[in-house]
């Protein structure tokens, strides 16, 4: 059934995107409990199991439903109030969670899985949220680590490659060209964003002049979360572009190999989506001084462009770039 978020003149100028390690951990775990999100995911799933194996996560399941329609806390991953948040930053305001407020975001979430309420963990939850608080504090932070943080520059270059695409469209066609292809359950009309969402009932929210946050995702594939209801800002949390090809290794094509040379042919094959030197270097194994070099000589011959987006500078191929690639 649809959520419809009504927009009002102060809404629109309150739209604006961010990234956050903490919603994207819980995006994680939700991916590691429910096998419709395998997909694109699964060398990603196969690396982690050893990972996952050792991992006390139970205070997390408690509130994470295998399946939707289902409710997790808002404050467990609360709305970032700034564009590019820092786990350990979010991770604090987590554990500053008003406890009458954890409670109550608690008892919903247990609410939509029989007898969870009523469980030993369930009761202990309810009865001392500030404990609970900090329990899924420390299992969040445990996840971090294992599940995100050694893939976490891979993971920021492709959805700050995301927010630059999307920066251009909003520029180009303003907000009916940029909702128009940010996920198939999202439609914009006459002030009023539509999600369409898994849950029974229709939903209508007021923006009230909060605006809305667009936070992309890479494990939120293939749903997209909305809602948020008060203290939090009204969020959308939608798959980013480029995830078909994030845990696969670039293949250079051998011809292309030839032409370019073998790492060269790499780095081209790599920017399936702009990029950062970091990433690639990360991605494709090699030293950040070497893919510095491949990319000044690529640019140089007219294959990729550069443009910096923020303290970063991300590189893509240009037309002459794509069509080697793709005749090679």
């Amino acid at each position: 059934m649809p959520l419809d978020l009504h927009f009002g003149a102060d809404d629109l100028l309150r739209i604006r995107f961010a990234i956050s390690p903490l919603c994207e951990t819980h995006e994680a775990l939700r991916t590691l409990r429910r096998a419709d999100r395998h997909g694109y995911h699964l060398p990603w799933l196969r690396r982690m199991r050893e990972r996952v194996a050792g991992l006390d996560l139970s205070p997390v399941w408690l509130f994470m439903p295998s399946r939707r329609p289902g409710y997790t806390p808002d404050f467990l991953g609360r709305p970032p109030d700034v564009p590019l948040a820092d786990f350990a930053a979010e991770l604090a305001r987590l554990r500053t969670t008003e406890p009458t407020l954890a409670r109550a975001e608690m008892a919903k979430s247990l609410a939509c899985m029989p007898g969870a309420a009523e469980s030993a963990r369930g009761r202990a939850a309810l009865a001392d949220p500030e404990r609970a608080i900090q329990e899924l504090a420390d299992a969040t932070e445990r996840a971090w680590h294992a599940l995100l943080a050694p893939d976490w520059p891979r993971l920021r270059a492709l959805l700050d490659a995301e927010i630059a695409y999307r920066s251009r469209q909003l520029a180009d066609g303003g907000l009916r060209r940029l909702f128009a292809d940010l996920h198939p359950r999202l439609s914009w009309s006459d002030g009023t964003l539509t999600v369409r969402t898994r849950t029974d009932l229709a939903q209508m929210q007021d923006l009230d002049g909060r605006g809305v946050l667009l936070l992309p995702s890479v494990f939120v594939w293939p749903d997209v979360v909305s809602g948020f209801d008060p203290p939090w800002q009204p969020t959308v949390i939608y798959p980013a572009r480029g995830i078909g090809g994030l845990w696969q290794g670039p293949a250079a094509d051998p011809a292309l190999a030839r032409l370019l040379g073998a790492n060269r042919a790499a780095v081209l094959a790599a920017l399936d989506a702009p990029a950062t030197t970091s990433a690639l270097a990360h991605r494709l194994g090699l030293a950040a001084s070497s893919v510095s070099a491949h990319l000044s000589v690529l640019r140089e011959a007219g294959l990729l462009t550069s443009r910096r987006h923020g303290h970063q500078v991300l590189y893509e191929r240009t037309p002459l770039g794509l069509a080697l690639f793709r005749c090679a």
